[in-house]
């Protein structure tokens, strides 16, 4: 055989290799992981933006090996409902709920399927039954929100910047799920400073802004300060800056809603931060994805942080102490 016979056949086997390495890859293509994501609250999309991020650090990159469904629907039960039900009959790999209301009906509709449920910022207590912290049980795991334990140190911080305070007036949709746990917690926190809650149930914006209409008019507007509840309706966006530009005209601080509001003049937030939550929840997912049964995976809380509104307490004329400045992570001045 030539040296040129033997450089063709050399190069025949070669290209026949090449052939076989690409079928192979081609018969083995790589899988592609379907989530479906849904939340109740629009302000808290930084969450799904986060998730998705840490997962693309993950590996997980979309357009190859994942892709998401986002359904955007702000305090919509209905909407939220329809979603997680198109999520079931698309057969998804995961739904990715946040916070609350979402992630209980999630919970709700995927009983009895295999279907992992992951929920972020979610008040578990008194909404979703689990076994324990460390094994939830079920098809679910996720990020917690530390509801309670927050309402408490809500009324401890605004008692420390008013010492003063003996009415504290708070607004709740009580259809929603957060809110029966949060107002025990709140209630019995608040009898326990020999402080009165005042107490303002509605379900939309109109009837907040009958509540406080009502007691301009009435010439007693008879409050030292305001609450604002993890609960869908005094932390939308509107009904917030509402309240807040109530109190505003009559000196009263609001404080224990979540960081927007600090732009419009409440006085702190204590919070967990989105986008840790979001990093948090991509963890748990990629334990998912590697096959640990979701209801094996231990939920995880977030830390806490602290911020303060300078500028508008000492336009209130309160003052903050070195030892609670020292704690905030962000002061605005």
């Amino acid at each position: 055989m030539n040296k040129k016979m033997k450089l063709l056949i050399c190069s025949l086997l070669l290209i026949t290799i090449a052939i076989c390495i690409s079928l192979i890859s081609c018969s083995k293509k790589q899988k592609v992981y379907h989530v479906g994501i849904v939340t109740d609250f629009s302000p808290f999309m930084i969450v799904a933006d986060s998730f998705r991020a840490s997962m693309a650090e993950l590996g997980y990159i979309e357009g190859e090996n994942i892709a998401y469904d986002i359904q955007e629907k702000h305090l919509d039960p209905k909407g939220q409902k329809a979603a997680v039900e198109k999520f079931i009959d698309d057969k998804v790999d995961l739904i990715f709920t946040f916070p609350t209301e979402a992630s209980v009906i999630a919970y709700k509709l995927t009983r009895g399927t295999d279907i992992p449920v992951l929920f972020a910022y979610c008040g578990v207590e008194g909404n979703i039954p689990i076994e324990s912290v460390r094994h939830p049980g079920g098809n679910m795991t996720g990020v917690r929100y530390p509801g309670p334990d927050n309402v408490v140190k809500h009324v401890e911080l605004m008692l420390e910047i008013k010492p003063n305070t003996k009415r504290i007036w708070v607004t709740y949709n009580p259809n929603y799920p957060n809110t029966v746990v949060m107002l025990d917690v709140l209630r019995k926190a608040v009898l326990s400073y020999n402080a009165e809650l005042l107490e303002a149930p509605n379900q939309t914006i109109e009837e907040v802004e009958a509540d406080l209409k009502q007691m301009e008019e009435s010439g007693k507007v008879d409050i030292d300060a305001i609450l604002l509840i993890p609960e869908g309706l005094s932390q939308s966006p509107d009904v917030s800056r509402l309240i807040i530009e109530f109190a505003n005209k009559h000196n009263i601080p609001v404080g224990g809603g979540v960081q927007f509001t600090l732009d419009w003049g409440a006085i702190f937030c204590f919070l967990p931060d989105e986008t840790e939550a979001g990093k948090l929840a991509a963890i748990s997912a990629n334990k998912i994805f590697t096959g640990i049964p979701a209801g094996t995976i231990p939920l995880v809380t977030p830390e806490n942080y602290l911020y303060l509104n300078y500028k508008a307490i000492q336009a209130l004329g309160l003052t903050v102490d070195e030892g609670l400045l020292s704690q905030a992570k962000e002061i605005i001045s």
